[in-house]
């Protein structure tokens, strides 16, 4: 049994071929495509691919914990959703998905993951024009990779980076893009501070989101949240949370840190309380509360 495996679609023999994945309910919606399984070291994109050279591509990351995927409709709605923001070709749907993540579990034992799902615009020419419109559009490409490990709630510390913020205005900032460069380069920069990772401010001066999670912070007893138009990501959780009443969203400047009940960074993967920010100390949040606060998120529950 492997800790990880992955799988990427056959090239595509003609411009929507990778697109065109059968629709939902259909009886060729359960059968695989053509493709290569594999360890991801070992699997190939054409140097070619937009997303390889580009940044130019989609993904999600999806829970897999004994054996199920959790909350894949609202992954796969934002898929969709950033899709058409950006222009690109329809994502492949959730039963292809589903026949795969069984293919997977069954070829490597995992049971308890975390999914990666990946959309690229495909191979192009060079340069950064897509096809003009009377051409025929690029062939998409789609792989995923499973990897086994646990949900996260341990307490981690934290840098505010001077040197990467957020766009408010950007439209990629409303997606799960390839491009994550300046989310690389605030960890390296909260590593060099001695922190565990970085806090992004966004382009307008509030505090917006982690480096891979949103941001929720407390005071006097509620949970608060930035707004959408500060650039952060519409994470999976956090729409939850405002859903269930369990958080609101709020402008946070940085100095919301200093007085607040405690603070944690939440996604998919886990919900973990920040201990320390730019070496000052938060209020401790035990593990076992933020991942009740988590589960109740996952599982639907009302306060």
């Amino acid at each position: 049994m492997s800790s990880t495996i992955a799988w990427i679609a056959a090239a595509p023999d003609g411009p929507a071929a990778a697109a065109a994945s059968p629709p939902a309910g259909t009886a060729a919606a359960m059968s695989l495509p053509e493709g290569q399984w594999g360890d991801p070291g070992d699997l190939a994109l054409p140097l070619s691919d937009r997303g390889l050279l580009l940044g130019d591509g989609l993904f999600e990351t999806v829970l897999l914990e004994e054996g199920r995927l959790q909350l894949l409709a609202d992954h796969l709605e934002r898929w969709r959703t950033s899709a058409a923001l950006l222009g690109m070709a329809p994502p492949p749907p959730r039963s292809l998905i589903l026949a795969l993540v069984a293919e997977a579990g069954t070829r490597s034992g995992i049971r308890t993951g975390a999914l990666r799902l990946n959309w690229s615009r495909g191979s192009g020419g060079r340069g950064l024009d897509l096809p003009a419109p009377a051409e025929a559009p690029a062939a998409h490409r789609f792989w995923l990779q499973l990897s086994a490990t646990p949900p996260r709630f341990d307490a981690v510390t934290t840098w505010i980076s001077r040197q990467e913020r957020r766009n408010a205005a950007s439209l990629l900032s409303r997606c799960k893009s390839f491009a994550y460069t300046a989310q690389i380069q605030a960890r390296r920069e909260a590593h060099a501070a001695g922190a565990d990772d970085a806090l992004l401010l966004s382009s307008n001066g509030d505090l917006c989101c982690g480096s891979a999670a949103n941001l929720l912070v407390r005071h006097q007893g509620r949970w608060t949240t930035p707004p959408l138009a500060s650039g952060c990501l519409p994470g999976v959780m956090r729409g939850r949370a405002l859903r269930l009443g369990r958080a609101r969203e709020g402008l946070l400047e940085p100095s919301a840190l200093a007085g607040c009940d405690g603070a944690v960074l939440i996604n998919s993967l886990g919900c973990r309380p920040i201990h320390r920010c730019d070496g000052n100390a938060l209020p401790p949040i035990p593990s076992g509360q933020t991942e009740q606060l988590w589960r109740g998120l996952l599982e639907g529950a009302t306060p």
